[in-house]
C-alpha cells in the first residue's frame, strides 16, 4: 500500500538582500503540514542557523525515535506488554566533509517502563521488531542502533542503564 506525505517548506530568511552573500541571509524557514502547527526551522548553528529553531538533523533524529517508538508501543500491544511510560534520549552523529557530510549513526536509548517486571525479557525483545518496522529506519542509509532500558517501579529489570552507552 502507497502512502504520500506532503510537507511544505517556506524560506523566511531572505531580508532585504536575499542571498548576495553567505552571511547576508537567514537560515530560518518554516515547515508546514495541512491542520498542524508549524515548525519553525532553521539551519544548525555550525551552520550560521538560529539555535532557538529546529534544524533538519535534529528532526532526522526525531523522526527516527519517533518512529521506533510507535512501532514499539505496537509490539508492546501485540505481545501483551504493558508499557505505562516511554522515553528516548536519542543521539545523531554526523560528520562533514567539503560542503556535504552524512550521518554516520544514530543510537536510540529508549527508557520503557513496564506494569509487570515479569515481561521485562519480552519488553527488551520486543525492540527488535520494532526495528525492522520503523519506516524511516527501514530508509535511511546509515546504521540506527539501540540501546534500550526496561524499568519497572523505578528499577532497572533488563537492558542497559542510560548512559552505558552515550558514545556513538
Amino acid at each position: 500500500m502507497r502512502h504520500e506525505y506532503r510537507v511544505g517548506v517556506e524560506w523566511t530568511g531572505a531580508g532585504d538582500v536575499g542571498t548576495e552573500g553567505y552571511r547576508s541571509y537567514a537560515r530560518d524557514h518554516v515547515v508546514r503540514v495541512a491542520s498542524l502547527p508549524d515548525i519553525l526551522g532553521s539551519a544548525d548553528p555550525t551552520f550560521r542557523g538560529d539555535r532557538t529553531r529546529h534544524n533538519p538533523e535534529q528532526l532526522l533524529v526525531a523522526a527516527l525515535a519517533q518512529c521506533h517508538m510507535l512501532s514499539y508501543l505496537h509490539q508492546a500491544v501485540t505481545r501483551g506488554i504493558v508499557v505505562t511510560a516511554y522515553e528516548d534520549e536519542a543521539l545523531g552523529v554526523m560528520t562533514t566533509q567539503g560542503t556535504g557530510g552524512a550521518f554516520d549513526r544514530v543510537l536510540l536509548r529508549p527508557r520503557v517502563t513496564v506494569r509487570d517486571a515479569d515481561m521485562a525479557a519480552v519488553a527488551l525483545e520486543a525492540h527488535v521488531q520494532a526495528s525492522k518496522d520503523c519506516f524511516i529506519a527501514s530508509s535511511v542509509a546509515f546504521p540506527v542502533d539501540h540501546a534500550p532500558s526496561i524499568w519497572h517501579d523505578g528499577m532497572l529489570v533488563a537492558g542497559e542503564a542510560p548512559g552505558a552507552d552515550a558514545r556513538a
